[in-house]
């Protein structure tokens, strides 16, 4: 197992080097955590179990702290504009669960670039910081589209969660 984490995951990441594919996968997760308990903290607290499991099993992985500030930021947005307005209503959920999945992750990106990244090399590999943080907002948009478009699909087959019926 000790082969796998130190071989897989680096050459995952290789393959890929930009960093969107992160942000798409935790916002069509966090979304979908969002729709489907309806409860405040449970993003949170999704984003603070995948950061504690990422350390606990690659120590080296810091910048998931920047996903777990992410999911919090992500999770008080959706309880101030409401889960009913965020949910329920065709325009106002994409406009805000895109908006919010798009902003957060690009916090992420912010956190991560300033704190656990080397300045140059993120000039010399994205242009700065701040292009850094737009390919992670670009993540976050991305998957912002493809959580709702999984919601309208499981309501589409008639999966709904017991707060929404």
């Amino acid at each position: 197992m000790d082969d796998f984490k130190q071989h897989a995951c680096p050459s995952f990441l290789c393959g890929n080097p930009l960093p969107f594919l992160c942000d798409f996968f935790a916002f069509v997760s966090l979304i979908l955590v969002i729709w489907w308990t309806i409860k405040f903290g449970a993003a949170s607290l999704t984003g603070l179990i995948v950061t504690g499991l990422s350390l606990a099993f690659r120590p080296g992985t810091t910048q998931m702290i920047g996903f777990a500030a992410a999911s919090i930021a992500f999770d008080i947005l959706t309880r101030i504009v409401g889960y009913r307005n965020c949910l329920d209503r065709p325009l106002p959920t994409v406009v805000g669960l895109v908006s919010f999945s798009t902003t957060c992750a690009g916090l992420a990106g912010l956190i991560i670039g300033s704190l656990f990244m080397n300045p140059e090399f993120l000039t010399t590999m994205f242009g700065g910081i701040h292009a850094f943080a737009g390919l992670h907002a670009v993540g976050g948009f991305i998957g912002g589209v493809i959580g709702l478009i999984l919601i309208g699909a499981l309501k589409t087959r008639i999966v709904t969660p017991k707060g929404l019926q």
